[in-house]
């Protein structure tokens, strides 16, 4: 591993269920470290299967993953799993400690970590989310909003080298859409961002990947991406009624 290697390094991808749906056909893709890049496509394209090939959820069927140069196999997931953390749409499937703390101590304390050094890993990742008031609080009296940010902090205490994220802008309100936003734009870590919230990944991403029948069809530009009519239509991509993406300024 060196710095010259990219966050994430996928070639040859192919992965079929035990039933037999073949959900990935050969996915290639290289995400640089400190990119942000939005991961589009419709339902069914493969998108949920990638991303679980990324910290060794899932291993392929043929092909490869690395990640920071360490290839995701059997004898690295611990540390696969510390640089690859997942956000999931639902922060209910990651919060499940009584206090906002505990909750983000939990994944440092499980790599060894004590005391003092603990509990500035846990202020340094709140205090990234805007969270830093809320430690002793218990998750299920937060907002949702509060919560994404929290799940959000619990992946950042394991000072990750990727951080992907599943639907971030969904069910939130509009304030607190936009809070997450400025948060993810300050964070120093690669982004792979999960979404079929096109204005958002335009907002966060400059770069997209659109994935859509087990492979990459197209790797560009947001904006660039988000105004060809042809690729959108073809897979079903659909920008909000009245949202022109050349009018967001670059």
């Amino acid at each position: 591993m060196s710095d010259a290697d990219p966050s994430l390094a996928v070639r040859g991808l192919a992965y079929a269920y035990p039933d037999g749906h073949q959900a990935l056909f050969g996915v290639d893709l290289t995400v640089g470290r400190g990119e942000r890049v939005a991961l589009l496509g419709p339902n069914g394209a493969g998108k949920t299967t990638l991303v679980l090939h990324l910290n060794g959820i899932l291993t392929a069927g043929a092909g490869t993953v690395h990640v920071a140069g360490l290839p995701v196999a059997k004898d690295n997931l611990r540390e696969i799993r510390r640089r690859v953390g997942i956000v999931f749409q639902d922060p209910d499937d990651q919060l499940f400690m009584p206090t906002v703390r505990e909750d983000v101590a939990f994944g440092p304390a499980n790599l060894g970590l004590r005391g003092a050094e603990l509990e500035a890993r846990v202020q340094h990742a709140l205090a990234q989310v805007g969270m830093a008031g809320f430690a002793d609080r218990p998750p299920h009296h937060l907002s949702f909003g509060q919560r994404r940010r929290v799940a959000v902090a619990t992946v950042l205490a394991m000072e990750p080298e990727i951080l992907v994220l599943d639907e971030p802008s969904s069910n939130l309100d509009p304030a607190s859409r936009r809070e997450l936003a400025d948060i993810l734009r300050t964070l120093d870590v690669t982004v792979l961002m999960v979404t079929h919230d096109l204005p958002y990944a335009l907002e966060l991403c400059p770069r997209a990947l659109v994935l859509a029948g087990g492979v990459v069809v197209a790797d560009g530009g947001t904006r660039d991406l988000l105004l060809d009519r042809d690729l959108m239509a073809a897979h079903r991509l659909e920008l909000p009624y009245g949202f022109d993406p050349s009018s967001v300024p670059a």
